[in-house]
């Protein structure tokens, strides 16, 4: 049987970023398949998708901080009978503070989701999307991924790993008709900073925020285009642009002033924020 309907998997797709972009998906048509750990967005979500434009919206709920959970979702995928031709790796949190004042676990499940859960389920999928005609990956870095962030630093670093690697393997995959775009967003009004503590840093001051809507438009047109990285905005081109130019440790400096917190006692008794697979992603700087 020829499979007519495309089919999106996007993960942390309840709400911000990740929403957005399955707006625009429906709307062209694609069926979707939304991951994450919040159940109660996540209905909420497909059931404004599946009124919208009318798609099969499948949810499944899973914390990608779990070893195991890329392994699990393909094997519901397979369940279902569903075929992934476009593949969203949206979901990623971040922690804010001096990193020996953040608990190792929560760093590590930070890298998890961030980076593990990435590669997994990408290498996971990416044999059966090798067998379709076309098929598209598309991976949410950060701005933070252009240089060193003091006060995030290993979200940053993170960060930095999905564009590095991103790059790399859209070049091994040139000619086979998958196409990998990394999308790098500036700070984005989704709740990431609140999540993150982040709240009281320059770079989620309010009103110097992307919104979600304009970053999934960037994005979504940016992968249609087969684009390698999408940078939305015009002060975020600037902000990488220019970094090019100054010292490593000015760069690094000057992440490290818009990350560090102005609230008295948020360096030195950072209160760490839940486990959150979110739909936006960050930013420093």
């Amino acid at each position: 049987m020829i499979r007519v309907t495309k089919t999106a998997l996007v993960t942390g797709g309840a709400g911000g970023i990740g929403f957005e972009l399955c707006k625009l998906i429906a709307q062209e048509g694609y069926d979707i398949v939304l991951v994450d750990m919040n159940e109660v967005g996540m209905t909420r979500a497909a059931a404004q998708l599946n009124d919208m434009a009318g798609v099969a919206v499948h949810t499944i709920v899973k914390d990608l901080s779990r070893q195991e959970s890329a392994r699990e979702i393909v094997a519901e995928l397979e369940e279902r009978g569903l075929a992934i031709d476009l593949l969203i790796n949206n979901a990623g949190f971040g922690l804010s503070g001096r990193f020996v004042d953040i608990g190792l676990e929560a760093q590590l499940n930070m890298l998890h989701v961030n980076i593990s859960a990435v590669v997994a389920l990408t290498r996971l999928l990416l044999p059966g999307m090798l067998q379709r005609e076309s098929a598209a990956i598309l991976n949410v870095a950060s701005i933070a991924a252009f240089q060193p962030g003091p006060y995030m630093s290993a979200y940053f670093a993170s960060k930095a790993f999905v564009l590095s690697w991103s790059e790399s393997l859209g070049m091994e995959l040139e000619g086979t008709g998958v196409t990998v775009t990394t999308l790098c967003p500036p700070p984005t009004d989704t709740g990431f900073a609140r999540r993150a503590g982040a709240g009281t840093s320059i770079a989620f001051r309010k009103g110097l925020m992307a919104t979600p809507e304009e970053v999934a438009r960037e994005a979504w047109t940016g992968l249609k285009k087969k684009k390698v990285i999408v940078l939305p905005c015009l002060l975020n081109k600037v902000a990488v642009f220019t970094g090019r130019f100054l010292p490593r440790k000015a760069v690094t400096a000057i992440a490290g002033a818009m990350n560090r917190q102005r609230a008295t006692g948020a360096a030195d008794g950072l209160r760490i924020p839940r486990r959150t697979q979110e739909t936006i992603i960050p930013r420093a700087v």
